[in-house]
């Protein structure tokens, strides 16, 4: 965890979506504080026609991120990433930004299982939202 998931209806280079999982990465790891070697980043390439919004009672076709964050980040964090991670997609991927949502799943820390970093991610205070707390 996190785990960031880009559903597309386009197809990319391999060193086009490596890019792009770097510049994800190192974006969320800045803002949100956090070892960059638990974020997971998933480029699903569905194909022409694969996800649709309706847009002025038409369907269009779209992108969607989802992002399985920790819990507790406050939504003035979380829009400041979202932000971030739509310009990185925009630049990347040549997206459009007006069809481009993000949704936020949140997760505890004992959610999250990484054996090479060990075990469940470590908790942080909750009341401190922008930040993960310093670990004993």
């Amino acid at each position: 965890m996190p785990y960031l998931q880009l559903d597309v209806n386009g197809h990319y280079p391999v060193e086009v979506k490596q890019r792009l999982a770097q510049t994800l990465s190192a974006t969320y790891a800045d803002l949100m504080s956090v070892d960059l070697r638990r974020i997971s980043i998933a480029i699903r390439e569905l194909g022409e026609g694969g996800v649709w919004r309706m847009i002025d009672d038409q369907p269009m076709p779209v992108s969607m991120l989802m992002c399985d964050i920790r819990r507790g980040r406050s939504a003035e964090l979380r829009l400041e990433l979202a932000k971030a991670l739509c310009r990185d997609c925009v630049e990347i991927l040549g997206l459009s930004a007006e069809r481009l949502n993000v949704e936020f799943t949140q997760h505890a820390g004992d959610e999250m299982y990484h054996p090479s970093l060990g075990g469940f991610s470590p908790e942080w205070s909750v009341q401190e939202t922008s930040a993960p707390a310093k670990q004993a």
